[in-house]
Order: structure tokens, then sequence, then C-alpha cells
């Protein structure tokens, strides 16, 4: 890291901003400067700070100076007269994409255990069960972590299969043990355990004095925004009220989602509602191996992932497992749609006993993936994953050019295919040579696409007449890299 230039003349008096937290000295304090560990230091002139040097994550409250504050490279916040810092100063460089700057990843990770005001965990059934019926201890070991967080004033969502399994287990108790075969025994198991399974977490949560709620999901929940506010308004007040909301799939009338989907999926969606902080996503193996377990026997954990979307996940992770609907590629690809909203993931070993609150406590366990530097608008993440893209828009060069480096919208010039059948306000994947570009909203149905594709604007209102849109998905309505 490049230390930032002293000013040459004079040195200007050191202001010591605010102590606190446990996070490692920072490495690019200047010669010069007196270095104390968990201070933020302000170099101040003509009463205005110029320059500022973190030695700690925690931030300055309060403070009684005006002027900018800096990190190493740029603006982290513009304090006014009279103004103090209102949130944290690490906190602040976060959201302005400055992390990069003054941390490596495990002051990264130290930092953000340490101001995570919201967790969102998942366990799988691979976690919970032991393939035949629930792993009781691993549960009550859960929610003993879960309860950790809860009195330590973090707000928790937890994210938790195992319907199906706790039905299967009901059932053997039935004359000639019925097995639930098939996606319709599926969703009779989930049915006949869903109410088991929250009975459990119910009496756990309430010996260590905590309430609970259930919340059962389907996608369509979130897909309608209407629907959306409404489970962000009511996710806020069980949070509000200290309740820990337990968080599954209607898996009895989810046709599409239990085939085809899993709990990683949702718990990903989530993160948006709900705000999170932190996500974490317990597994049955101790992290995230660096290459295939099934070709490469003695691959190894890996103990941070610096950039997920730089990973080849077909070839990096197997298939899913046999109890769960999930699998390593699933995890990844959440931990790729939540890092988009700036929320890096921990990927541990559920198995294990309190990793949760080992991870806080600062030990280096499971697989740390780390947030994107340039995040996406919460509307934005919410458009681009509410629903599987219904078509796709091939594009040619340069708009595939003008769309990923310029930001700027398609136009019907750009598009040299069309495929599926949709309707104007669907989702529709963008691809330029057999790579996704991203996904949007498309303002034409699939039947006037065909009939406007590279054509000009005054060809299109030929056609159309004047009463269309210049663009076919717009700029404000596209995400770009989406995690599919």
């Amino acid at each position: 890291k490049v230390s930032p230039p002293l000013p040459q003349t004079p040195s200007p008096p050191l202001q010591r901003l605010s102590t606190g937290g446990e996070a490692a000295r920072r490495e690019f304090v200047p010669a010069g400067v007196e270095e104390e560990a968990r201070c933020f230091y302000c170099i101040a002139e003509g009463g205005k700070s110029s320059r500022l040097f973190c030695c700690g994550e925690q931030g300055a409250g309060g403070l009684a100076f005006e002027g900018n504050l800096w990190c190493n490279r740029g603006v982290v916040q513009t304090i006014k007269p009279g103004q103090g810092a209102a949130r944290p100063l690490w906190a602040q460089a976060r959201r302005r994409h400055h992390t990069e700057y003054f941390m490596n990843w495990q002051e990264e990770r130290d930092a953000t255990l340490c101001e995570a005001r919201c967790v969102v965990v998942k366990v799988g059934s691979a976690v919970l069960s032991t393939g035949s019926e629930l792993n009781l201890p691993v549960l009550d070991n859960l929610v003993n972590q879960l309860a950790v967080l809860s009195r330590q004033g973090r707000r928790v969502v937890l994210v938790s299969s195992g319907a199906v399994a706790a039905g299967r287990t009901a059932l053997k108790k039935l004359p000639g043990e019925p097995a639930a075969v098939g996606l319709s025994g599926k969703q009779a198991a989930a049915a006949v355990g869903q109410g088991r399974l929250m009975h459990l977490y119910d009496n756990a949560f309430a010996e260590r004095g905590i309430l609970t709620a259930q919340v059962l999901l389907t996608r369509d929940d979130l897909k309608n925004r209407t629907r959306f506010l409404n489970i962000r308004n009511t996710f806020s007040e069980l949070l509000n009220w200290g309740v820990i909301p337990v968080v599954n799939e209607n898996d009895t009338v989810s046709v599409n989602e239990l085939k085809f989907s899993d709990n990683d999926n949702l718990a990903s969606l989530l993160i948006n509602p709900v705000e999170a902080d932190l996500f974490v996503n317990l597994t049955t193996i101790g992290g995230v191996l660096d290459a295939n377990p099934l070709e490469t026997p003695d691959a190894t954990i890996m103990p941070c992932i610096e950039d997920v979307r730089a990973l080849n996940l077909d070839t990096l992770c197997g298939g899913k497992t046999s109890v769960g609907t999930g699998g390593m590629y699933s995890k990844l690809l959440s931990a790729h749609r939540v890092a988009q909203l700036g929320v890096p993931t921990a990927i541990l070993p559920g198995c294990e006993p309190d990793v949760i609150p080992r991870l806080f406590a600062g030990e280096t366990i499971g697989t740390w993936v780390r947030p994107e530097q340039r995040t996406v608008s919460r509307r934005k993440y919410w458009l681009a994953y509410q629903a599987d893209p219904q078509g796709t828009l091939y594009l040619d060069t340069g708009a595939a050019d003008a769309v990923r480096n310029h930001g700027k919208s398609l136009l019907p010039g750009g598009i040299t295919e069309v495929h599926g059948s949709f309707e104007a306000g669907a989702l529709v994947r963008l691809v330029y040579d057999r790579e996704t570009v991203g996904v949007g909203l498309s303002n034409y149905n699939a039947a006037d696409l065909l009939r406007i594709r590279g054509l000009k604007r005054h060809e299109v209102a030929a056609i159309l007449g004047d009463a269309h849109y210049p663009e076919v998905v717009h700029r404000d309505n596209l995400l770009l890299d989406a995690a599919l």
C-alpha cells in the first residue's frame, strides 16, 4: 500500500478523533505520525482537516471541527460547521467504496464483525439432518450461537431448511412408514415437518429467553413490489422487537422453488429487505475448497475469496448435496449476489460447535467472501433477482460495448436476435458472444422486438408509430454482471 505524502510546511498538529475497537493497525500511517492502535488521527490545517490517517475501525462521533475527512486516496465525508460524524468513519468509508484503499481482508472482516448490526444466517438440510432425520444437537447448538448474537444487541434472521427432513422423521411413526418421494411427496413431507421444525426452534429459543416468528415465503412474495415492501416492514417490526424471524420457503405450494431453487437463493434475496450487514452461510465442509474435490482430493480451504466474480463455479464446484437442494455452487452464487450490495459472506462449517461466536471472536475459520467495492442500488438488486429472466436478447459488438463500458441503455439497433416469449416489463437476459452482459426490464414484448431489432429510431417509428420507447432496456432498469 502506498503511503500518502506528508504536508511539507509546517507540520500541523495531530488531532485525536476517537478510540475503540480491536482491529489491527493500518499499514500506511506515514513516518513521523505518532501511531496508536484503535484511534483515528486527523491532520488539521487552518481549522480544517486535510488528511485522515486510520489506525482502527471505530469512527468519530461528535467531531469538533469542520472540513473534509480523508482516507489515503479520497474524501470520505465532508463535515459541516458544528456537525459531527453521525456514523462510524469506517462505515462511511465503506459506503463510499474506499475500503480497498486501507483494508486487507482480515481488517475488513474484523471491522465488519465489529460493526454488523443485522446478520442473516442460513442453514440447510445437509447441516441440520443426518440424512434420514433431524440432528437435534446441531440444531440446539445453532440456536445457542444465534442467542449469543442476539444478546450482543445484533439483529438476527435465520433462514432454515429442514421441513422435509423433519416430515420424513415424523412419517416413520405411521404404519407402513410412507416414503416421501417425488415432488408431491416432498411437498406433503414439508407440510408435516414445517410445524415440527418450528416447534423445535420455538422451544429452544424460548429456553434462552428469545421470541421467534415463523415466516414462510415464495418467490412471488418478493416479486410483487407491494408485497415486497410489506415484507420489509414486517421484518423491521420483528427485528425492532428483538424477535428472531425463522424463514423458510413455503414448500407446500412453491412448485418451481422446491424443484429448482434453494434457501441459499432465498437468503440472498432477504439481505435486501432486512438491510443486513453480513451473510453467514453454514455448510457441511470447512469452507470453500480451491479445487473440485472430486478431481483434486488434496484441495484446501480458501480463507478468503477476494473477487467471487472471477471464480469459474462450474469448474470449482461439484453437484448439489443429496439431502438438500443446494450445494457450494448455490452458496457462491448467493455470495456473488450479496457482494453486489456491499455485503460480505462468511461460509462456515455448520456442523462444528460454536462456529459463529468463534468467527466474531476473531478466529480465522471457513471462507470469507469479500464484497464488491462498487455496489448496486437496492432497487436494481430487487429487479434483477426477483424473477428468472423470461427471454434473451443477443447484442452486437457496439451495443455490448456501449452497455458494458459506457453506461448506455440498450437500443433496438443493437439487438441481433430475440429468444423467448415475454410481455413488456418482463425481465430479460442480455447476451453477447455467449456471455451474459446483464439483465434488465424490457420496454417491449417479444413480438414487437422481433419486428424492430436492428433498426434505427426513425425506422422503429415507421413500424410502431411515434408512441414508442427509444430504449429497449433503459440503463436505470439494467444490472450488469448479474449472478444467474
